[in-house]
C-alpha cells in the first residue's frame, strides 16, 4: 500500500449505550469517536429505490486504512459531513496484518 493513497482524513466512531449510575435508568445510545486515521475512500456505485413511500439513494463503496485491531463491522466512519456504514472489516490477503479494506454503504439508515 502506497501512502500517497491515503489521502482522507476519516473518524471512527462506535455506538455506546449505559445506564445512568444514579438513576439506573437507560441512557440513550450515542456515537463516540474511537479513531482518526488516513484512508483511501473509493465509491464503487449507488442506486435510488422506493422505501416506505420516499425516494431512497444508496451509495456503496469501500474504504482502505493500515490494519488496526479496534475496527470492527458495528462502527461508522465520518468523512467530513459523510457517514459511511462499516459492512465488513476484511484484512489483507498476504500478511492479514498490513492493511484492512471496509466495504461501506451510505445514505440510508444514516446513525
Amino acid at each position: 500500500m502506497r501512502a500517497g493513497d491515503l489521502r482522507h482524513r476519516i473518524k471512527f466512531q462506535k455506538l455506546v449505550s449505559g445506564m445512568d449510575p444514579e438513576t439506573m435508568e437507560p441512557i440513550e445510545a450515542s456515537w463516540v469517536d474511537v479513531a482518526t486515521v488516513w484512508a483511501a475512500v473509493n465509491p464503487l456505485s449507488g442506486r435510488e429505490f422506493n422505501q416506505a413511500k420516499s425516494v431512497q439513494s444508496e451509495s456503496v463503496g469501500r474504504i482502505v486504512i493500515r490494519y488496526r485491531s479496534d475496527i470492527k463491522a458495528a462502527m461508522r466512519c465520518i468523512h467530513g459531513d459523510r457517514i459511511y456504514n462499516i459492512q465488513a472489516v476484511l484484512p489483507d490477503p498476504k500478511s492479514g496484518r498490513e492493511y484492512l479494506t471496509l466495504p461501506y454503504s451510505e445514505g440510508v439508515n444514516d446513525g
